[in-house]
């Protein structure tokens, strides 16, 4: 998938965070330990480094969500992360992001702290990040 696919997708899905631009993606792809599991309908884009699993985005077209797809797509994050040796996955999620809190949440992902204060929301609010963390090794 190019960058402007992903991009497009990005800008369907979000206005907090901000859309990631195609350039922005192109940077993201470029870098060590990146992948990338998915298709234009949705998409997880991680990175794994020193045993550690980020998940940068999920991104789910809105005629496509609650179908399943991002369930998919976090199931196949996770699946990768495991294959280049991560121990441990990491996000960040808006609080008002209730879809994805609890698709992390039923997915195993819990709670490891809060980043006040930051995203920006296209009306100038800001909004705390919650950092979630799920042990991804069999001993868990």
């Amino acid at each position: 998938m190019t960058p402007a696919v992903l991009a497009a997708l990005h800008a369907r899905c979000f206005t907090t965070p901000r859309p990631w631009s195609a350039a922005e993606f192109e940077a993201l792809l470029a870098t060590p330990g990146t992948f990338l599991c998915g298709d234009a309908q949705a998409v997880a884009l991680g990175r794994v480094a020193a045993g550690e699993a980020e998940l940068l985005t999920i991104a789910v077209a809105p005629e496509c969500q609650r179908t399943g797809l991002g369930r998919a797509r976090l199931a196949a994050f996770e699946a990768e992360a495991r294959a280049r040796a991560a121990e441990e996955a990491f996000l960040e999620v808006a609080t008002d992001n209730a879809a994805a809190c609890a698709l992390y949440r039923a997915a195993g992902f819990e709670l490891a702290g809060c980043r006040p204060r930051y995203y920006t929301a296209p009306d100038g609010r800001y909004i705390d990040a919650l950092v979630m963390r799920k042990a991804l090794s069999s001993q868990g």
